[in-house]
């Protein structure tokens, strides 16, 4: 059928891929953000519900009734929906009730799940034979295969598949890979030899959906990983920060191979009364300040919040001058329009900021007053520092912290009992806020921490600090992170080790050979 949306209702098969979201095709992402209902097939598929408009359906059957009525209905399919595929009945149906249907390919485990695996499952091989060993298969014909057999539906029958290979002529030092959780950072994987496999799968916990590969690609993987040894493969990380500022730090969490966890601890809410950033708003509008100094994210949020609703934007800006204290708060001001005039080269803190800023000079500077729109809880540093180089401050409270309600049970139970591998903390407060919320992280996970202040309050509370940023902002934490994770894991390399997360490293955590 043609690629334009019929008129009336239709039905589309559509290929979810092999389980990392992002690896789902721009047709098939097209036509969820069109879908009126979704029938999600798995609850693994949950995810890709992002894509669909608010107000979607999640339904479980009724394709073609729904699509008689009119309705755009996408039923996801596991990786390919023509490979091993479960849906023929369905989509004959949908032929003999003459509904239009639409079957859009999915990126198919048997090359994804190889790929992330660093297996080269069809290099330099003259065959690559995919089988599904829940239907009747003939091993010794398998067994003759010159490349490279990549099995699905097979693990619960591995050992007696590989007796059967052997038995059919295969060596049994034929190397062999078994992979499940595959292209997510749940995947594992396990590189034995078809004579081994009894004893190496033995304790390795494996469970469908996975895969198992036979073939000399699979001794490449050593030099072709580059998926489970990502510096925090798997490891579960704590991000304790508002929403809006954890977004960055996770998207950056997830490109090191971790699996990030946002709870909020803070909530940021307008002042409890708007009268004093209503005259500061105004005043920076008709010439009273000569600077503005930002301190934060947050602060240049309220800023642009009260501009919005006065009907004014960045050009209110023009003639004034702008400090931004580092990196983060100054790409919020570039977002708003707005380019900072002084930036700290050195420490990103009100110290950093204070020590370049430049004194009042009364020849130079027409006004001698600077305004601070800050959180309420804000420390005197950059006041007292300011005022201390000739100028007058107007510090305004443009947003307060208040301590957010406490995570779900689960997640509080994870904290505390060492479910999590790393915590971030990004300030005293976050600090301060989780403890009060969920209580002390278990010690086994690593504590990282932005700086100084922050590393002295966690110490405070009895927390041994693993790692601190070397420069203070969230993407330099999340670096120092990885780095500590990686380090780690070349530690354990070394010793002749299997590479193990923090949490595995509690009383009572599942052991795994990887």
């Amino acid at each position: 059928m043609s690629s334009d949306s019929p008129t009336s209702g239709f039905v589309a098969f559509v290929g979810a891929g092999p389980g990392d979201p992002n690896l789902l095709t721009l047709r098939a992402a097209e036509l969820l953000a069109k879908a009126d209902a979704v029938v999600l097939g798995d609850e693994a598929h949950r995810p890709l519900l992002r894509h669909c408009r608010e107000g979607v359906e999640v339904v479980e059957d009724d394709l073609v009734k729904r699509a008689k009525h009119g309705q755009l209905v996408v039923r996801l399919c596991e990786g390919d929906p023509m490979l091993f595929s479960s849906i023929t009945e369905e989509v004959a149906a949908c032929a003999a009730a003459e509904v239009d249907f639409e079957i859009v390919p999915g990126v198919p485990p048997a090359t994804a799940v190889l790929t992330y695996a660093g297996i080269p499952a069809a290099s330099g091989v003259p065959e690559f034979r995919i089988v599904d060993a829940a239907q009747e298969q003939d091993w010794a014909s398998h067994a003759a295969c010159p490349g490279t057999l990549v099995i699905y539906n097979g693990i619960g029958d591995a050992v007696a598949i590989g007796k059967a290979l052997i038995a059919g002529g295969k060596p049994d030092t034929t190397p062999v890979a078994v992979s499940s959780g595959g292209t997510t950072t749940e995947q594992y994987t396990v590189v034995s030899s078809l004579g081994r496999l009894q004893p190496d799968l033995k304790h390795a916990g494996f469970a469908e959906p996975a895969l198992i590969v036979v073939g000399e690609a699979v001794g490449l993987r050593d030099k072709l990983s580059w998926f489970e040894t990502k510096p925090l493969f798997g490891w579960r990380v704590l991000v304790p920060r508002t929403k809006e500022q954890s977004r960055s730090l996770s998207e950056q969490l997830v490109a090191y191979g971790a699996v990030p966890e946002e709870v909020p601890t803070i909530s940021v809410e307008p002042p409890r009364t708007p009268q004093q950033m209503d005259r500061a708003i105004k005043g920076l509008v008709t010439g009273r300040y000569e600077w503005v100094a930002f301190t934060s994210a947050n602060a240049v949020k309220a800023v642009r919040e009260k501009f919005e609703e006065y009907g004014l934007d960045a050009r209110a800006f023009a003639g004034l001058k702008v400090a931004a204290v580092g990196d983060a708060t100054a790409l919020a001001l570039v977002e708003f329009g707005v380019k900072p005039d002084l930036l700290p080269s050195g420490e990103q803190s009100s110290e950093g900021l204070v020590a370049e800023w430049p004194p009042y000079d009364s020849m130079l500077d027409p006004i001698n007053r600077v305004l601070l729109p800050r959180a309420d809880i804000s420390t005197d540093t950059l006041v007292a520092g300011l005022t201390e180089l000739g100028w007058e401050c107007d510090d305004v409270t443009a947003y307060r912290t208040v301590r957010a309600a406490p995570p779900p049970a689960p997640i509080r139970e994870a904290i505390k009992g060492g479910g999590f591998d790393a915590v971030l903390f990004t300030s005293s407060s976050t600090v301060r806020n989780l403890v009060g919320i969920a209580g002390k992280p278990h010690n086994v996970t690593v504590i990282a921490v932005i700086g100084p202040q922050t590393a002295k309050t966690a110490e405070e509370f009895g927390l041994r600090v693993d790692v601190m940023a070397d420069k203070p902002s969230a993407s330099a934490l999340a670096a120092a992170v990885a780095e500590y994770g990686a380090k780690q894991r070349q530690a354990a390399l070394a010793a002749g080790d299997t590479p193990r997360r923090p949490s595995q490293n509690r009383r009572g955590a599942r052991r795994r050979v990887r």
